[in-house]
């Protein structure tokens, strides 16, 4: 079974906050994912998304002082709540505007991937596993949010999540 966070970089005046109509929107990007992902309007990450986050919350180990930006690449926003009528089967779905995409792309651009690893990195790593491989697939993933939010942030797009499975 595979399980995805999807992430999608959208002008905010092309949201509908209406939850049936939102995940109709994400089905059909999600469709497209491969063009998107390669257009930079699209980000995705396997079940391992709680674990991403999870490296992104040893910024506040790193330094208390700062901001929690850290805990908007993957959570961050509002969740987008099922209307009356929506069918409940349909996905998550939640909603970064434009200020959390900037404060999502400014903290992924200033954290030193090397320090969060070194502070988070020995919990990710699951028993059997190679750390080098399990090191270079968060790399990866962490590659992939910085240029996608900086991508989003400049445009001033809002960045809407969907999670399927």
């Amino acid at each position: 079974m595979s399980i995805h966070m999807h992430m999608r970089a959208v002008a905010e005046s092309e949201i509908r906050d209406d939850h049936t109509w939102l995940a109709a929107f994400m089905w059909e990007a999600w469709e497209n994912h491969p063009d998107e992902y390669a257009a930079g309007i699209a980000e995705s990450i396997d079940k391992v998304w709680g674990s991403v986050n999870d490296l992104y919350a040893a910024a506040g180990v790193l330094d208390a002082d700062a901001d929690d930006s850290w805990e908007l690449p993957i959570y961050g926003g509002r969740p987008v709540a099922h209307s009356a009528g929506a069918d409940p089967s349909n996905p998550p779905l939640g909603i970064l505007e434009p200020p959390g995409v900037s404060q999502a792309a400014g903290f992924l651009a200033r954290v030193s991937f090397d320090e969060l690893w070194n502070v988070a990195g020995a919990k990710l790593v699951w028993a059997g596993w190679d750390e080098a491989q399990v090191r270079q697939e968060f790399l990866d993933y962490h590659r992939g949010l910085q240029g996608f939010y900086g991508r989003a942030a400049a445009a001033g797009h809002a960045v809407v999540r969907a999670v399927w499975a």
